[in-house]
């Protein structure tokens, strides 16, 4: 996979390597990125459009790999991203426009992609305290869902997302594209359920769950007491009993008309930004 390589960036220092061929085993690796198993093999996960890698860089994040189009060369920003990947020992790959199609699976793909190493964050790492806020996902199915979660939870100023059991991949492509960027801001962890309740004991987070049996508004809780996480369930059969168990609080997000729930997205941004507001009163107005 990408790891065989690595070394021969470092080997390239200075170079670019031009790339014109769909048979090439580098292009193979990376197109490979696109299947979870070959992304958990190589610990690795595509992103697109230039944006995305400066916004990477800026956070910290090393590229291995950056590929651009013909079209991309000579643009000043490209140019300092190519540099700074090969100064990392990265691999720097000019390719056409076809070669790019392939490898984002667009007719009109961005010009830019960055190869990256995956960053999970243990529970242990997460450091709870007032005024903090967390979201835990339990079983999110839909890449989309997942990736606009990533993306809120960034813009509200949570400290994490939690993924309880199996939950979809948020370095899959699809979800990489809805975070816009936001993947490599916020810090992501992967728990069973057990280990979440083990967490909630030890640390004492208040957990607050959406639940269709939430007697509570969401409105009425106080989210600035202690360090909160907003508990939500899987899009079709919502939160378990055995997780409904574990939450502090069980509310519920008041509606009209008839629709019977709200997507998992926009519930999801409702609580977070309500858990905002209360922390906002705390520091005053921005």
């Amino acid at each position: 996979m990408i790891d065989d390589h690595r070394n021969a960036g470092q080997r390239r220092v200075g170079q670019v390597k031009e790339v014109t061929s769909l048979s090439n085993p580098i292009v193979k690796d990376i197109k490979a990125l696109t299947n979870k198993k070959d992304r958990e093999q190589s610990g690795t996960f595509m992103a697109e459009g230039l944006k995305l890698v400066i916004d990477a860089l800026e956070l910290g994040w090393t590229i291995r790999t950056l590929v651009y189009a013909k079209a991309a060369k000579g643009k000043p920003l490209v140019e300092q991203v190519a540099v700074k990947t090969v100064a990392k020992g990265g691999l720097v790959l000019e390719v056409s426009e076809k070669v790019l199609s392939s490898i984002t699976r667009r007719d009109n793909p961005q010009m830019v992609v960055g190869i990256f190493d995956q960053r999970w964050t243990g529970l242990d790492a997460l450091s709870p305290a007032v005024g903090k806020t967390y979201v835990a996902l339990d079983r999110v199915r839909d890449p989309g869902n997942l990736g606009t979660i990533i993306r809120t939870a960034d813009a509200s100023g949570a400290s994490g997302v939690i993924l309880v059991g199996e939950c979809t991949d948020p370095f899959s492509l699809e979800t990489v594209r809805a975070t816009m960027g936001s993947v490599f801001a916020v810090p992501l962890v992967r728990v069973s359920a057990e280990d979440f309740r083990n967490w909630h004991k030890k640390t004492g987070v208040e957990v607050v769950a959406t639940h269709l049996a939430g007697a509570v508004d969401y409105r009425t809780v106080d989210y600035s007491k202690k360090p909160v996480v907003v508990l939500m369930g899987n899009e079709q059969s919502g939160l378990p009993d055995i997780l409904a168990k574990y939450a502090d609080r069980l509310v519920r997000i008041p509606q009209q008309g008839r629709a019977d729930s709200l997507n998992l997205a926009v519930a999801t941004a409702v609580m977070l930004f309500e858990a905002r507001r209360h922390l906002l009163k705390l520091d005053g107005p921005e």
